[in-house]
């Protein structure tokens, strides 16, 4: 177990957020200050939209000894570092290693957002902690391999690594998912389109919650082991059962249409990035929902937003409409698993 999280506030510390300005880093930097936790968003630029008392710090993910002086003196590291899908083959491993030796110098805890591409397109419908890895295309193994390489590092050289993986991320200041890129932007004109067969189970993240997660993981990080890896509950729901929220959410009927996955593939063979989209086209296809009963085991009851809820936050993030909330309700109970 890495030395300073045995000796640290069990409750607060500090922590580099590196990636702070994609919008898993925004949503971790914001986690983390609003616990009370000493928090330093590292971007390339070194500038962004954070709340006052953050320190701001430049560094390039693809520099060592940047990487190295970002992340000095920090309790942990909070590694939210994802380049674009066709560069992830000559850039993921160069960063994963910066990171540990980073973590390595600095004798902190590495905290890294998983995902469910290492159980490959096989994976089974229901996701622990202890389903097997079958990483069988590109992407799946080259998340394996960074794992991998943080596991040997946490054997090695001691570098501590929790990683909590989660489903498709949703919400938040940002876009690039798929739900703000693909199902929401017609709501407007009352339609939605859903990228599979809307009786199968898609796992989701509302990332206001994912981010809190790590709060808490972290508060909890004395007495793990040196490498662990959680699944982070989130919101298994049918596509129908999304919609239905969404109707719920717009207040207005929606009409649904399908995804051209076909369009997709053939326009991948001139468009990189859309070949790597299509590659994914398996995780709506095969139904599966995220088991987080163990995190919680650990860093006892998260907060699991409703799915309404969420969803109405992220839509007037979005600037989409958002039907008014009904005065005397009681809240929804939580979707999540």
């Amino acid at each position: 177990m890495n030395s300073k999280a045995g000796t640290m506030n069990s409750k607060t510390g500090s922590i580099a957020v590196l990636g702070a300005n994609g919008r898993l880093g925004r949503e971790a930097v914001h986690a983390f200050h609003e616990a009370g936790w000493r928090v330093r968003a590292v971007s390339r630029t070194g500038n962004g939209d954070f709340p006052q008392g953050v320190e701001q710090f430049a560094a390039d993910a693809g520099d060592e000894a940047q990487v190295i002086a970002a992340t000095r003196g920090v309790d942990f590291i909070f590694n939210a570092l994802n380049p674009l899908y066709p560069a992830w083959q000559r850039e993921v491993m160069v960063m994963a290693r910066n990171v540990i030796a980073a973590a390595h110098a600095n004798d902190a805890v590495h905290l890294f957002p998983g995902n469910v591409y290492n159980y490959g397109t096989a994976l089974p419908q229901e996701l622990t902690d202890e389903t097997p890895e079958r990483p069988d295309h590109k992407k799946a193994r080259i998340r394996a391999e960074a794992e991998r390489f943080f596991a040997e590092a946490a054997e090695t050289l001691g570098v501590q690594t929790i990683v909590i993986r989660a489903g498709d991320y949703y919400g938040g200041d940002g876009r690039g998912s798929w739900f703000d890129l693909i199902i929401a932007p017609a709501l407007k004109r009352g339609k939605v389109t859903y990228p599979g067969p809307r009786d199968v189970v898609h796992s989701w993240a509302y990332l206001p919650d994912f981010a809190r997660s790590f709060v808490a993981i972290a508060q909890n990080a004395r007495g793990l082991s040196r490498f662990e890896r959680f699944n982070f509950g989130g919101h298994n729901v049918t596509g129908n059962e999304l919609v239905a929220a969404l109707e719920t959410a717009t207040g207005r009927k929606l009409k649904v249409s399908g995804f051209p996955w076909p369009l997709l593939r053939i326009g991948g063979i001139f468009h990189p990035m859309w070949r790597e989209v299509g590659e994914m086209a398996y995780l709506w296809q095969r139904p599966h929902r995220m088991n987080g009963e163990r995190l919680e085991t650990v860093t006892g009851p998260l907060r699991h937003t409703p799915l309404v809820q969420a969803l109405r936050q992220s839509l007037r993030q979005l600037d989409l409409p958002v039907a008014e909330e009904p005065r005397h309700s009681h809240a929804m109970p939580s979707m999540a698993s």
